[in-house]
């Protein structure tokens, strides 16, 4: 998992001259590692992604065309949040919102991009989000432990480290948290020790987070990481080991919420959280409810209710993305964000069978994303920072197979046409 670079500094007639592969990975390692840190907006995140969007687009990137889908997309789910701008009672804070829809998922469109033209940005992107989602639960475990000011790192007795909600701070917590179990689950142990430690110290954010989605976002890509390698293995010592290794992360997982248990402070809010349907979810306009009359809505509002007007029917928003998608952007954006759900879902998945350099990094996207899909059933997360990252991570995977394949496949060509030749 570690990335080639070249040379920071080359010789040349003009005196020394910076080699921008350098700059680039630098740049992208920064702007990874700033998607952490959102305690207010707009967050160093933003400022740093707009420089380097900038740099990136003046450098004429290029595209591959198995990314001409997420571009489609994203186009279309634009232009319906404008046309559904029109809907709106505040023109000018409509426009803003779709203005930063616009903004995240053209991010998307960025780490595909990079991704599919050097795969090895995997590792770079990997590296940075892990030490970023490493830094950021510290400081929530330290603010929930009162090490740290809890008041600016919690958030209603719950961690929610640098981000504003708990509920963004632990499923952030995932994808680094799948990439350590996929090294555990895959590396001799004597190599996995920085990634054991990694895992626990994500693993104890996650708990802190109190977070339900987290949880299960968590559960869901540990689960499925493991049926994938599991699957894929079929030599009987490799079985075993992982097996072994269930055990051992069963009782572990175990351990941890018996210790948790046993603290006070801890305790109560985690059997409060733990309960699968809250108070507030069945109330007379309960997130249930919502769902089912703003889903009746959306059918007599072809152009939507316009961005952030759902509230204006509701105590609430609509804590539920695909629902959100069609009152926000209208039936043109809810059908296009459900056709980049659904076709990234399928495009994604034989990758994850596939023995590629990358393949670590598809079967990690695949079931941390998928579990955002199905997350997003029950909660907001079309504005998610780390969930346009996961798109373009996976689209980049897809490129990437692309150009595997047809490189494969030129390569069969010219071997073909050298074997007639000699006839």
């Amino acid at each position: 998992m570690s990335t080639a670079a070249h040379s920071g500094l080359a010789g040349g007639g003009a005196g020394l001259r910076i080699d921008t592969r350098v700059i680039g990975t630098i740049a992208l390692w920064v702007v990874t590692f700033l998607g952490g840190f959102v305690l207010r907006e707009p967050a160093p995140y933003e400022l740093a992604m707009v420089v380097v969007l900038s740099g990136w687009l003046l450098s004429g990137p290029k595209f591959s065309p198995a990314v001409g889908p997420l571009l489609l997309v994203i186009v279309l789910f634009i232009c319906g949040g404008l046309m559904a701008t029109l809907m709106s009672d505040d023109f000018g804070e409509a426009i803003m919102y779709i203005a930063v829809t616009g903004f995240l998922a053209l991010t998307a469109v960025f780490f595909a991009a990079v991704t599919a033209s050097d795969p090895t940005r995997l590792a770079t992107i990997a590296n940075a989000y892990t030490a970023s989602a490493v830094i950021v639960a510290l400081l929530g475990i330290g603010g929930y432990f009162g090490v740290l000011p809890g008041s600016l790192f919690t958030l209603y007795g719950r961690a929610k480290g640098t981000f504003q909600d708990p509920n963004v701070f632990g499923p952030f917590l995932v994808l680094p948290w799948a990439i350590a179990l996929h090294a555990v689950l895959t590396r001799p142990l004597k190599r996995s020790l920085i990634a054991i430690a990694v895992l626990a110290v994500l693993s104890f954010g996650i708990l802190l987070s109190f977070s339900r989605a987290a949880w299960g976002l968590a559960a869901f890509s540990g689960a499925g990481l493991y049926v994938i390698l599991f699957s894929m293995t079929q030599d009987r010592g490799e079985r075993s080991r992982l097996i072994l290794f269930g055990i051992a992360g069963a009782l572990a997982l175990l351990a941890m919420i018996a210790i948790a248990l046993s603290v006070d402070s801890i305790s109560g809010m985690l059997l409060q959280r733990a309960k699968l349907v809250q108070d507030y979810d069945t109330a007379r306009l309960g997130r249930f409810a919502r769902y089912s009359l703003g889903f009746q809505m959306v059918l007599d509002n072809p152009f939507g209710l316009g961005p952030l007007q759902f509230r204006n029917f509701f105590p609430e928003d609509e804590h539920n993305t695909y629902l959100k998608a069609f009152t926000t952007y209208g039936w043109l954006g809810g059908v296009a964000y459900l056709s980049l759900v659904v076709f990234t879902a399928v495009r994604l998945f034989p990758l994850i069978f596939q023995r590629r350099p990358w393949t670590w990094a598809a079967q990690c996207v695949f079931v941390v994303l998928l579990g955002h899909m199905l997350m997003s059933a029950i909660i907001d997360t079309d504005r998610w920072r780390h969930l346009y990252l996961l798109y373009g991570l996976a689209w980049g995977l897809i490129a990437c197979e692309y150009a595997w394949r047809s490189s494969a496949g030129r390569r069969l060509s010219t071997a073909g046409a050298r074997v007639s030749h000699q006839r």
